[in-house]
């Protein structure tokens, strides 16, 4: 759901009963998400079909007859034109059962980077930010699928040696983080 916690936070410092009465939507749809976490793809992607879209729309059925009457310059004015100007984006996650519905855990992976950017201006060349760059990317991406990334990095640098993916590129699919075999050797604890 592009920017769902950006209008949940919106909503949350408005303070009256339309306020409260959006935010019981938002939590609805979250508490739901919650508990479609465990399930596979197919099976979230079904269950929020039936058990979250009708929420959803009943949201914006309430938000389009309540905002008229709402003022635009207060927090919950500004909370209402946020959503609407982003409305065809917010029920994209119902499009896949791998997207999420909020895209939290994308603005948490890139803040260690945006913090550490100063760190970055002092690489000597080109290639030695790029290097910096591919191993941030590979941490973050190990992290993204659950696993220790100590224990990926470990794997990475005792079997790729020997890995003949110069000639084979396939191969290293092998070795990428989502790969069953790789999951059950490195998934963090």
């Amino acid at each position: 759901m592009f920017a769902a916690s950006s209008t949940k936070r919106l909503l949350w410092t408005a303070e009256d009963s339309i306020a409260k009465t959006a935010r019981d939507f938002c939590d609805k749809l979250f508490a739901i998400e919650s508990e479609l976490d465990k399930l596979t793809t197919e099976e979230r992607f079904k269950k929020r079909l039936t058990q979250e879209k009708p929420v959803f729309e009943a949201f914006w059925s309430w938000a389009e007859k309540v905002a008229p009457t709402v003022l635009p310059k207060t927090q919950l004015g500004k909370a209402f034109e946020y959503a609407f100007k982003r409305r065809e984006y917010l029920g994209n996650y119902f499009k896949n059962g791998d997207c999420a519905i909020s895209n939290n855990a994308a603005e948490n992976a890139i803040r260690p980077f945006t913090v550490g950017r100063k760190n970055w201006l002092f690489s000597d060349t080109p290639n030695g930010a790029k290097a910096s760059a591919d191993i941030y990317s590979i941490v973050e991406t190990a992290k993204a699928n659950r696993l220790d990334v100590f224990k990926y990095f470990e794997l990475l640098l005792t079997v790729l040696p020997s890995m003949e993916f110069l000639t084979n590129p396939d191969i290293i699919e092998e070795l990428l983080p989502w790969n069953i075999s790789v999951q059950k050797i490195c998934k963090a604890t």
